[in-house]
Formats: structure tokens, C-alpha cells, sequence
């Protein structure tokens, strides 16, 4: 038995990860006789972290509060190592814990190889091998894995790229991805569940018609990529019986081409971002999800609603060989064409809808602790949310 708690350090930044990390942290505090659980938050995107924090009930032990107007991707990485730098130093971690392919995971796995801090990457192993896209996560996660110590890989797919990349296997283990984990606790929670949000949502929706929901905001699709989707979403909506309800990200090379494009379009609802939980709420009354999100890739499965994703290339290909996904790009036609194909034939659509969800069964951060509590020779411990 040790003598002393395990001190781990959780650093995130953005609302994906504090989404997929939350289930982590809880399995990890419900074993505080044996571990100390800190949480870092670089707050990269402020507003829509701390509305996952409140909801997942985590108070940051630290808070790097990095967001500034017009941040740049170098800005943040620089003042997150040097920020990160003096946190390791004072608290001095055993394991740091990050979370797939931001760039918080990969300045907070640098700054720990930088003080021999061992590194935990959650998510491990996703590729598509085109370092432009998705721009700049695609290298964020190949650094981050050159550097981690033990990779949590969601499926056989994401441990077989680690494998060809050279990682030594006895350090990949194969666990779900946890936003499952983090999807099922939320729908608990969902029960009758009230916001002034989804109150305005029920005002706004007529829920006799078909609702398709749209998010984007990858960068690669800045520029003529959005007007192109702007114009894909303009021609849906003007099918029977349709209602489009877009969540506009903040980001300026993504509202202000939206709302130019699509603002007066009565068939098309605008809203500002979501909450957490929200989002949940309106993934499932929904019937199709167009988005170029991967968090929604691997959700929406298990609310049996088809996703077109807006990219042309995508890291998490198991729902697309599965048939939950199909990769419709930015093309205009391609995700007219395929809204339309869905919404006519029912059989393509309930073919989709009905289809498992590759990735996982909710209990990838029980997987997680498991690793550690057998690392460090403690034996396994029953969890209340596992």
C-alpha cells in the first residue's frame, strides 16, 4: 500500500475536452484515498468551458484564463508553456492528464516533458494523416503522442496507428472514447430536463417538421468552405417540412458569414452557442446533424441521429465504416444531395439511424482508473459511475 496520494493533473482548455474529461476526473476524485485530482483550465475558450464545468460540477484548482480577442494559435501555445511551466513547478504532478488534439494538450504535454513529468494522452491515436486538415489539431495530436507515456486510445483503430507510428504496445490501452461515458451521465441528468434555453428552443421550433441541426467552425472551412456550406443550407431548407436550427460558433470567420448568408432565411434559425447540456437536448429531437464537429460524430450514434460531416477528411473513420457517417465535405451539392436522400428514402435513413455506436459502451474512464489503480498496485475499486 503507498504511503503518500498520487498527485495527477488534469489540463484542458476548450469545451470537447472539459466534456470528455469530466468522467475521467469523477472516476478519479471517487478514489481520493488513493490519488489527488487537480484540474488545470488554460481557458482557450472561455465562456463555453465554464458552461461544462458548472454543468459536470468541477471547480479548476488553476486557471490560466488564456482567451484574448483574435488569439493566435502561437500566442496561446507560448503563454500556455510559460504559464503551465510555473504550475508544474509549484504542484509537481506525478501523471498529467490531456486530452486529444488541442493546442492546450499539446503546449501542456511539452511543458511536462520539459519537467520530466509523466503524460497521460486520453483520445490517443486518431489520424488522418494530412497535417492541414483538421488544421492545427492533426499536428497537436502527433506531437502530443510523440511525447506521452501511456496512450488511451478509443478504438482498435486509433491503438493500430500508435502501433505503426513505432509506440510501444505494452502503453496503449483500448478504452471507448469517454464522451460516451459523459453522454450517458448527461442523459440522467436530462430527465425532464428545463433551461430557459431549451424553453426559447420550444418556442422557436415547430417540432411538427424535421429538424436538421447544424454546428461549424473547423478552421479549414473559413473562407469560401463556409460560404459554400451557407449555400448547401440555404437549398435544404427550402424542402418540405424542413426546419434548420444552427448554433453560430463566436468565432468571427464563422458568424459573420453565416449570418450575412442565412440571417433572413425564415426556414433557418440562428441562435448563439449552446450549453452543454442544451446541445444534448437538441441532438435528440433532432433528424439529421450536419456539423464538421468529432465530438458529435461519436454522440449522435447513440441518440440513433445521422451525421453528414461537413470535412473531407476525418480522424475518427470507424463511424464512417460502420455507417453512422458519411464525409460530405464542403461541397454544396454533395450535402444538398444527401439531406435529400436521407429525408426521402426511409429506409436509407432508419439504416443509419439503427446502426451501433463504434465507439464505446460508457465505460472508458472506469478503463482508465483501472490502468493506474493496477499501475500502482492498489487493485481495483467498485466506482458509483462506472
Amino acid at each position: 500500500m503507498i504511503n503518500d496520494k498520487i498527485k495527477n493533473l488534469f489540463v484542458f482548455g476548450t469545451r470537447p475536452e472539459a466534456i470528455k474529461m469530466a468522467p475521467v476526473i469523477t472516476a478519479f476524485k471517487e478514489c481520493d484515498q488513493f490519488f489527488e485530482t487537480k484540474v488545470c483550465v488554460t481557458a482557450q475558450h472561455r465562456e463555453m468551458l465554464d458552461q461544462v464545468l458548472s454543468f459536470f460540477g468541477i471547480v479548476p484548482d488553476f486557471d490560466l484564463n488564456l482567451m484574448t480577442p483574435n488569439q493566435t494559435l502561437n500566442r496561446i501555445t507560448g503563454e500556455a508553456l510559460l504559464l503551465l511551466d510555473d504550475i508544474l513547478k509549484e504542484y509537481d504532478p506525478d501523471n498529467v492528464f490531456v486530452h486529444g488534439d488541442t493546442t492546450t494538450s499539446m503546449a501542456a504535454s511539452l511543458a511536462s516533458f520539459n519537467r520530466g513529468i509523466k503524460v497521460s494522452h486520453i483520445e490517443a491515436g486518431l489520424r488522418t494523416y494530412n497535417k492541414y486538415s483538421p488544421y492545427p489539431e492533426e499536428i497537436n495530436r502527433q506531437i502530443t503522442s510523440k511525447i506521452a507515456d501511456f496512450h488511451f486510445s478509443p478504438t482498435l483503430n486509433a491503438k493500430s496507428n500508435l502501433l505503426k507510428e513505432g509506440i510501444d504496445p505494452e502503453s496503449i490501452v483500448v478504452t471507448g472514447n469517454t464522451v460516451i461515458d459523459a453522454l450517458f451521465f448527461s442523459q440522467t441528468k436530462l430527465v425532464d430536463y428545463e433551461s430557459a434555453q431549451v424553453e426559447e428552443l420550444k418556442r422557436q421550433l415547430d417540432f411538427s417538421k424535421q429538424i436538421i441541426l447544424v454546428t461549424g467552425h473547423r478552421r479549414e472551412n473559413h473562407g469560401s468552405g463556409f460560404l459554400s456550406i451557407c449555400s448547401a443550407l440555404d437549398r435544404v431548407s427550402k424542402l418540405d417540412n424542413i426546419t434548420i436550427i444552427y448554433p453560430v460558433h463566436m468565432n468571427p470567420n464563422v458568424k459573420g458569414p453565416v449570418y450575412e448568408r442565412l440571417g433572413d432565411n425564415p426556414n433557418i434559425i440562428l441562435i448563439p452557442p449552446l450549453s452543454y447540456p442544451d446541445f444534448v437536448w437538441l441532438m435528440s429531437k433532432s433528424k439529421i446533424i450536419l456539423t464538421d464537429s468529432g465530438g458529435v460524430q461519436e454522440e449522435a450514434p447513440s441518440l440513433g441521429v445521422p451525421v453528414l460531416v461537413m470535412r473531407d477528411t476525418t480522424e475518427r473513420p470507424e463511424a464512417v465504416d460502420a455507417g453512422t457517417v458519411v464525409l460530405v465535405g464542403s461541397d454544396q451539392d454533395r450535402i444538398f444531395n444527401t439531406c435529400k436522400a436521407l429525408l426521402d428514402d426511409l429506409n436509407l435513413y432508419e439504416e443509419m439511424a439503427s446502426v451501433k455506436n463504434p465507439y464505446g459502451d460508457g465505460h472508458a474512464s472506469g478503463r482508465i482508473l483501472d490502468f493506474f489503480l493496477k499501475k500502482y498496485g492498489i487493485g481495483e475499486v467498485k466506482l458509483v459511475n462506472a
